[in-house]
């Protein structure tokens, strides 16, 4: 099993296009200890030749670009001329982040999209995602807690976990930390591998530390270091857990969520463009090194 990092910040990239806080400065100033990132997105195969992807980021199009297992390298056996090794898509909710690059995937090929009854009913409502020829794209409904194989080889299996509805969806009083159809986390498995990929998460609970316990690998919600980043940094109210990510320091923070529970490989994933571990050589970089937590990059290939 390969995990193939396509996009490793949090909705907008890094940097986003308007910001000037303090670390997306450094990367207009030319500091060498920052690096551009693109919107949260993982491929995942079993054979290296099929593809899964987690999540269709509004970047995909450069991803592929990018990313040499993404380009397409023969024709399709019917002569068609299209070809990708990007044979399924799940998405784990409906943010923009993670549903408009489905947009990208509009030119005839054939792929299959997976996500909850709930989510799915989401895009169908959505008339832009139409472009979708139902004749090249199925959509497939999937349920909590069963595993199914989407592309040959990977076992996968989705389980809810503690989040919201996007943004674009709240109405009036929001229950973040619900958990539900809306927030999911994936499990995958191959060849006696097994991996997590959690990129939104509003609380670590007993019940997900016992899921993840002794995986291979755990790619988890690193968007902001601490609850109160975007506030302090002059660009935002609301806190990580209001926009419903647990930061990864403070109290009940995730940096040592997972400690002692045998996992081989931690790293975070879907990082803010505020986030200071984005920083090579910061104290807070430093301090989710030293507790054996790595920073996902684009283009980092990961085999648990």
């Amino acid at each position: 099993m390969r995990l193939f990092v396509l996009g490793s910040a949090a909705g907008g990239g890094f940097p986003q296009w308007n910001c000037l806080c303090r670390v997306c400065r450094l990367y207009w100033e030319g500091d060498e200890r920052v690096e551009a990132r693109s919107q949260s997105s993982i491929a995942v195969t079993a054979d290296g030749q099929h593809w899964l992807l987690l999540n269709a980021s509004p970047d995909l199009r450069q991803q592929i670009l990018n990313s040499p297992p993404m380009m397409p390298t023969a024709c399709d056996a019917d002569g068609s001329g299209r070809a990708s090794p990007i044979s399924a898509v799940l998405v784990t909710n409906g943010d923009v982040d993670h549903v408009a690059g489905l947009l990208t995937l509009r030119e005839k090929q054939d792929f299959s999209l997976y996500g909850t009854a709930g989510v799915l009913d989401v895009i169908a409502q959505n008339d832009v995602f139409a472009v979708l020829d139902p004749a090249h794209v199925s959509r497939q409904p999937v349920e909590l807690n069963r595993a199914f194989t989407p592309v040959p080889g990977l076992e996968v299996e989705i389980f809810s976990v503690p989040g919201k509805v996007p943004l674009y969806l709240e109405r009036g009083e929001v229950d973040v930390g619900e958990e539900g159809e809306m927030t999911v986390g994936v499990r995958l498995s191959a060849h006696g591998r097994t991996a997590f990929y959690i990129p939104g998460c509003a609380r670590v609970s007993d019940a997900l530390r016992d899921r993840v316990r002794g995986a291979d690998a755990l790619l988890f919600d690193g968007t902001v270091f601490e609850d109160e980043e975007m506030k302090n940094a002059g660009v935002g109210v609301k806190t990580g857990r209001r926009m419903g990510h647990i930061p990864i320091s403070g109290s009940g923070g995730s940096i040592d969520a997972f400690d002692d529970l045998g996992i081989g490989a931690r790293a975070y994933i879907h990082i803010n463009n505020t986030n200071p571990i984005l920083i090579r050589g910061s104290q807070e970089r430093d301090a989710v090194e030293a507790a054996g937590w790595t920073v996902t990059r684009d283009g980092m290939e990961i085999v648990p």
